[in-house]
């Protein structure tokens, strides 16, 4: 199957989640992601702000602030497809971009270099089980991900964990997905 269709259908599964479904199996996942010793561990996590359908991380953001770490979150450079990602420390230090996102204010928020990431929250619409993912067709986390060294974890409800993900060379894996049911080791 083409990474166009598989994206098709997996958004159409994902779309037919009422919210209260939705709701319940973020807080599973959510649950389970901050008993990751990568997590504990971590000082600077690098997570993206969730549109439904994907696994809710804003309340999650927020009790990585409580838990006292620093969050960054990443600001999309289309003309060269990279990220930057910048600490937040409020929901207000962000606009909405293209497509709806919410992005940081780079001049309300400080720059983070990508080695000053401890663990990394990587998304995407579907995975498979030795961690290739497949992302919103951007191509962002495949440049990033190219030079990462740090812990990778991606959250993912389990109907998006499918057989096999088609892959190209450039295509990094991840290294473990939470789902509301199991956690996935990957490499």
């Amino acid at each position: 199957m083409h990474k166009k269709e598989l994206r098709k259908i997996i958004m159409n599964d994902l779309k037919k989640l009422s919210q209260s479904t939705y709701n319940e199996k973020s807080k599973l996942i959510h649950k389970q992601l901050l008993q990751e010793k990568a997590v504990k561990n971590a000082n600077i996590i690098g997570i993206t702000l969730s549109a439904f359908p994907e696994v809710e991380t804003w309340t999650l953001i927020e009790t990585l602030w409580n838990d006292g770490k620093k969050v960054v979150v990443p600001k999309c450079e289309p003309k060269t497809r990279m990220m930057t990602f910048y600490e937040i420390t409020s929901f207000e230090q962000l606009e909405k971009v293209y497509m709806q996102l919410s992005e940081p204010i780079p001049h309300l928020t400080a720059k983070i270099t990508k080695e000053q990431i401890d663990c990394l929250i990587v998304p995407g619409l579907a995975y498979d089980r030795q961690g290739f993912r497949l992302g919103f067709g951007g191509g962002y986390y495949d440049r990033f991900l190219s030079n990462f060294k740090n812990p990778t974890i991606s959250l993912a409800f389990l109907m998006q964990v499918v057989e096999k993900i088609p892959t190209d060379d450039y295509d990094v894996p991840i290294e473990k997905i939470i789902t509301e049911n199991e956690i996935i080791k990957c490499k």
